[in-house]
């Protein structure tokens, strides 16, 4: 047997057995400490399935805050209940399983390309299990396998990588920043308009069909700021040292209500369109794309995305842990570091979730200690994979080009040699318009070439025939 044979093998030997222990749990067989987190696909899942199979959304009820093809997910176990005697929760954690398979299956396929690496298979591996049995009873799990397999896509074809994020995001709106780092010019054009087309066909198809399928853009008007979110933390603390706030369900979730609430929740608004500004800033001054990047800007913008928010819910470790494992599929990529440190919090959720969340709605000093190492882990992610993703497009290129140097455009980017030296118009900088010469950009400090974090985060591979300039 070969030594790739022998690794797939083991591969698949852990999946396995991590897997069953997951389904184990969620089927009840036995148990974590805490809170039982499968009442979630028993009642609430199985209540929408009633609703939505009568052919309407579940508006009547506020836990539904999803766009319109979530439905879907809520729907499939249909199609195991009626060739079976399964129950409506036990097909759902099948398919869940099968979704997580999918992803492990379309990370070892990546594994055959000359410029992927294994690691990210085994980030998989690892991170989804130590998220406990909330990762099965969650549909995040289907949404990240189609976020992986849009991103595996989207060097080589950026229309199915478009077609995979439009549809991702009626699943559950966060698929739409996979677009954020698509090369520029002909990838970014294909990208989006696949994207736009498949939302809107889907969209108008849900709105025709099944009244109430746009009531999600309003549904969370009235959230207040979830007790997990990096603001949650703050009134914590306050809390702790008599603030007259409380803790209630509400929407779904356990919110902080009281004085204040709603300056903090403003705050964290600020924060991310603070953060999506960061994100416009790098798509403007990025001069170089290599294979990893798409992946490693869509990691990017959803850490700052999911430790902006004023709701940071357990599951959101999925979709962190899926592109983690995407960004580690691939050599060019230097997210170990992040990577690591998005396992890291993904093991103190599990604590904190379902296992001691009594402390946490308490706001005692163990639940805002757990809560402060998960969301300080998530914040360090987030600040290290932003730095690389800047140092790797914008400061290193920058450096080794003298002058305003064009470079060689990706096969699916257009050529981009032209003899303009000044400042791109913005959609040229986006990359929805064709531009010459490389972009002006405020000016970065130097970062330094070395490398800390040793095996964690590979050098780059040669990025000659993938590198862009507007």
């Amino acid at each position: 047997m070969t030594r790739s044979g022998a690794g797939t093998l083991a591969a698949l030997a852990a999946w396995a057995a991590t897997r069953t222990a997951l389904l184990l749990c969620v089927l009840q067989v036995f148990t974590l400490p805490g809170l039982d987190v499968t009442t979630d696909v028993e009642v609430i899942y199985h209540g929408w399935f009633t609703t939505l199979r009568d052919g309407s959304f579940p508006v009547d009820d506020v836990t539904w805050q999803y766009p319109p093809a979530a439905a879907l997910a809520i729907l499939s176990p249909a199609a195991l209940t009626a060739v079976s005697a399964l129950s409506y929760a036990t097909a759902f954690y099948v398919l869940a399983c099968a979704a997580d398979a999918a992803v492990l299956g379309l990370l070892l396929y990546a594994r055959r390309r000359p410029d992927s690496r294994r690691a990210g298979a085994w980030v998989w591996i690892a991170g989804v299990p130590l998220l406990g049995p909330t990762a099965y009873a969650r549909y995040d799990v289907m949404v990240a396998a189609v976020a992986v397999a849009a991103l595996l896509a989207a060097v080589r074809h950026p229309r199915w990588a478009g077609a995979l994020a439009g549809f991702g995001a009626l699943l559950k709106v966060w698929p739409a920043l996979l677009l954020a780092g698509l090369a520029r010019g002909r990838a970014t054009r294909a990208g989006w308009a696949s994207a736009a087309a498949v939302a809107a066909v889907l969209t108008a198809g849900f709105a025709v069909a099944m009244p109430g399928a746009l009531d999600f853009l309003t549904a969370q008007q009235e959230r207040g700021t979830e007790v997990e979110s990096l603001g949650g933390l703050v009134l914590h603390v306050a809390r702790h040292f008599g603030w007259e706030g409380e803790v209630r369900l509400h929407y779904g979730s356990m919110e902080f209500l009281g004085p204040g609430v709603e300056l903090v929740s403003a705050a964290a608004l600020v924060l991310t369109v603070l953060g999506f500004g960061w994100l416009l800033l790098w798509r403007v001054c990025a001069v170089e794309w290599t294979p990893s990047t798409p992946a490693d800007a869509a990691f990017a913008a959803v850490l700052l995305f999911t430790t902006t928010s004023r709701v940071l819910s357990p599951q959101y470790m999925v979709w962190l842990v899926a592109l983690a494992a995407v960004c580690l599929s691939l050599r060019a990529s230097r997210q170990g570091l992040p990577a690591v440190l998005v396992l890291a919090a993904t093991a103190l959720t599990v604590l904190e979730f379902p296992v001691w969340f009594g402390h946490v709605v308490a706001s005692d000093g163990a639940g805002i200690a757990l809560l402060a190492g998960r969301n300080g882990l998530l914040v360090a992610a987030c600040v290290v994979a932003c730095a690389r993703l800047w140092q790797d497009t914008v400061s290193r290129p920058r450096r080794s080009a003298p002058g305003n140097r064009s470079t060689a455009a990706p096969a699916n980017a257009d050529s981009n040699r032209g003899a303009g030296s000044g400042a791109p118009s913005l959609p040229q900088a986006l990359g929805f318009a064709r531009a010459g010469g490389t972009p002006t950009c405020p000016r970065t400090p130097t970062a330094s070439r070395g490398n800390p974090w040793g095996a964690l985060t590979p050098p780059a591979a040669p990025a000659h025939m993938y590198a862009t300039a507007p």
